[in-house]
């Protein structure tokens, strides 16, 4: 009895011993992926902000200091000669314009359309033709614009919309099948008693629509509004081709322009991309909440 009494305790300390050699093993195992993940955003944020750093200082600098070869130095002094000369040599006023009207014809169109289209979808998902409607909008998206852009430019050129409303227009279309994805996973979610206490009043489907449904895709609709206007915001290729007044271009095909003709003035060029950048990443610096809380509530619900 004494040689098993005094057996147990040992075991028992050599048990947790053991426990406590293996605890710390596993902790450093999580700490490697940690670690690895962590080298990888900072590499990833660096990619990022580089260039950004690179265009900031750039745009600030005088022509003397620009071209000396040093790009990854700071301004002295700070100069805002080159935004002064951006402004008056890309004639910037018009061009942000004209992005503009353009991006809030875009927002405006995609968030309306693709509302309405969703909603009919989602509330008749058991009719074939909706069903399908919807299918055939997704398989749209494997279509971009470069595939269709020779078809387009002679379609908008037929029926003289080789302007910027036809370029805000063929922004509304190529963002509907994107749109109404997200807005069609967030409607299934909706509960419909809602909308059936509505009518149960004597409501019209335009009234539970606009008073009911509408109001409650406020966070869908940011979302989907966000991506619509960096989309437009920052398009080349559809303006460029589309558009056949130079004097009417927008900002991203007024800095493909200015950059062929004052190739040598490279603050002044960075300065204009600044100009043409700031707008889109002051929008996204103050909605990228949305963006994420409406992609994770179409996504989770």
């Amino acid at each position: 009895m004494t040689s098993q009494l005094l057996i147990a305790p040992t075991e028992t300390v050599w048990r947790s011993t053991d426990s406590d050699q293996v605890r710390p093993r596993r902790r450093n195992r999580k700490k490697r992926p940690r670690l690895t993940l962590t080298l990888v955003l900072v590499l990833c944020s660096l990619a990022v902000l580089a260039p950004l750093y690179v265009t900031v200082s750039m745009a600030f600098k005088t022509t003397a200091q620009a071209v000396n070869g040093n790009a990854f130095s700071l301004p002295s002094p700070f100069s805002v000669d080159g935004f002064l000369a951006a402004w008056s040599l890309t004639d910037f006023p018009r061009g942000f314009a004209i992005s503009v009207f353009v991006t809030a014809i875009t927002v405006l169109g995609t968030i309306l359309l693709s509302a309405l289209a969703s909603y009919a979808i989602s509330r008749n998902w058991h009719r074939r033709f909706f069903r399908w409607s919807f299918y055939y909008l997704l398989a749209a998206m494997f279509l971009p614009f470069p595939v269709l852009a020779l078809s387009q430019v002679t379609l908008t050129g037929l029926v003289g919309l080789d302007n910027p409303i036809g370029v805000a227009i063929l922004h509304v279309m190529f963002q509907l099948s994107f749109s109404i994805l997200l807005f069609t996973a967030f409607l299934r979610s909706l509960p419909e008693e809602l909308e059936e206490s509505a009518r149960l009043d004597g409501a019209t489907t335009g009234q539970v629509f606009w008073r009911i449904v509408f109001p409650l895709l406020a966070p869908m609709s940011a979302t989907v509004g966000i991506f619509a206007f960096l989309v437009s915001w920052n398009d080349f290729m559809m303006p460029s081709l589309i558009t056949s007044d130079p004097s009417l271009q927008t900002l991203p095909v007024l800095q493909s322009i200015f950059q062929t003709q004052f190739s040598n003035n490279y603050n002044v060029a960075f300065a204009s991309y600044l100009l043409a950048l700031a707008p889109a990443i002051i929008v996204y610096l103050f909605t990228q909440r949305w963006v994420m809380s409406g992609v994770t509530q179409g996504a989770i619900k």
